[in-house]
C-alpha cells in the first residue's frame, strides 16, 4: 500500500501539501490539487481515515439508538436516516437496546469519548437522568430527554383526532385504544389524550389499555390482544399502532368476528406491515421519512456548532390512507 510520502514524491510536492489536500485545510492551488489527486489515483492511495479523524476530532459516525431493529417503525427510521447521513458524508452505527439496557449507556459513553459525533436517540430504555450532563450532540426521536436536547416528533394531537374522526364517521359507539407506557415522557401520548377527548365529547365509550414500557415484540402483542378481546367483547372500534392493530385483527378473526363489519380498526404509523396482510389497514400515517431526515439535519447542525435551547418539538403533519385503495390523501391537516 502506498504511503503519503510516496504520493508527495510522485506529485512533486511536500507531505504537508498532500495533507492539506486530504483534509481540505489551508490553501492549495488548483494545479497542485490535481497533481496530488492524480498521484493518489495512480498509486491507489487509501488515506488513513482514523488518523484524519484524530486530527479533526470527528469520527464521521452517527449512532442511532432504537429499541428493536426488527420493529417496522424503527426499521424505517433507520433506513431513511442512514440514507440521509450517507448523502451528507456520515456513516451510521445502529444500536438496538431491546435485549440489553447497558448498550444505551455504552453509546452515550462513545459520544463522550468522541468515538461517534452525535446520537439520534429513539430508545425508551434509559431514565431521563442518564442523558443529563452529556456534552455531545443528541437529537431525541419522539421522547423528551432534557431541556437542551431537541425533539423530533409528529403532531400526535392531530393524529389522534384523525383516528377518532374516522371511527365516529363509521358510527362506532364503544372503542378500545391501546397506548404506550405513560412512564415514558413522550409527545406520542398526545394522540391518545386527544382521541379520548374527542370520543367522549361525542358520547362514545372509550376503554384504554396501557402497554408495558418495553413491549416491542409481536409475540407479546398477540398475547395482549388475546386478553383484550376477551376482556372487551362488545367493542366496535380499535385504535392502536400497526403491529398491535394486526394482532387485534388476528384475535378478532379467531373469534369469528368480521373486520370491518363488526369491528372497525384504525392503525397508527402506516409502516409497510399495514400493506402486506390479507386486508389493507386504515391508517393514520406518520411521515417517517420526514421525521428521520429532520432528525439527521438537526443533529448535523448541532455537530457544526448550532445550539438548540429549551425543549423544542418539531411538529410534522399526518396523512390518512384509505383502507381500500391504499392511496394517500394529499390534503394535509392544518397545524
Amino acid at each position: 500500500m502506498a504511503s503519503i510520502k510516496e504520493v508527495a514524491q510522485k506529485a512533486g510536492v511536500g507531505v504537508g501539501t498532500v495533507s492539506r489536500v486530504l483534509n481540505s485545510t489551508g490553501y492549495v492551488s488548483d494545479e497542485t490539487r490535481i497533481k496530488v489527486e492524480t498521484a493518489m489515483k495512480e498509486l491507489n492511495y487509501i488515506p488513513n481515515e482514523l488518523a484524519r479523524n484524530l486530527l479533526s476530532k470527528k469520527s464521521g459516525i452517527v449512532a442511532i439508538i432504537i429499541p428493536k431493529i426488527s420493529h417496522p417503525f424503527f426499521a424505517e427510521v433507520v433506513l431513511y436516516a442512514e440514507a440521509e447521513l450517507m448523502k451528507k458524508g456520515y456513516k451510521t452505527m445502529i444500536c438496538s437496546t431491546y435485549s440489553e439496557q447497558n448498550y444505551e449507556k455504552e453509546y452515550i459513553n462513545m459520544l463522550n469519548r468522541h468515538i461517534v459525533d452525535g446520537i439520534i436517540a429513539g430508545s425508551h430504555m434509559l431514565d431521563f437522568e442518564e442523558y443529563q450532563g452529556v456534552q455531545g450532540p443528541i437529537v431525541a426521536l419522539d421522547r423528551f430527554l432534557g431541556e437542551n436536547i431537541p425533539v423530533v416528533s409528529t403532531n400526535h394531537k392531530i393524529g389522534g383526532k384523525l383516528a377518532a374522526e374516522e371511527l365516529v364517521r363509521n358510527n362506532c359507539r364503544c372503542v378500545l385504544q391501546i397506548q404506550g407506557a405513560r412512564v415514558v415522557d413522550s409527545p406520542s401520548h398526545e394522540r391518545h389524550y386527544e382521541f379520548e377527548r374527542y370520543m367522549k365529547k361525542r358520547g362514545v365509550t372509550v376503554y384504554s389499555h396501557e402497554m408495558d414500557w418495553n413491549d416491542f415484540d409481536y409475540g407479546q402483542y398477540d398475547v395482549m390482544a388475546d386478553m383484550l378481546m376477551d376482556k372487551y367483547p362488545d367493542i366496535d372500534g380499535i385504535f392502536a399502532v400497526d403491529m398491535v392493530a394486526i394482532a387485534c385483527i388476528r384475535q378478532l378473526l379467531k373469534r369469528k368476528k368480521k373486520v370491518p363489519r363488526d369491528v372497525k380498526v384504525v392503525a397508527y404509523d402506516g409502516t409497510y406491515v399495514a400493506k402486506v396482510g390479507v386486508m389493507n389497514l386504515t391508517v393514520v400515517q406518520q411521515p417517517i421519512e420526514e421525521l428521520a431526515k429532520r432528525a439527521v439535519n438537526i443533529l448535523l447542525n448541532m455537530i457544526q456548532g448550532k445550539k438548540y435551547h429549551n425543549k423544542k418539538v418539531h411538529l410534522l403533519p399526518h396523512r390518512k390512507k384509505d383502507a381500500h385503495t391504499n392511496k394517500t390523501n394529499n390534503r394535509l391537516p392544518s397545524q
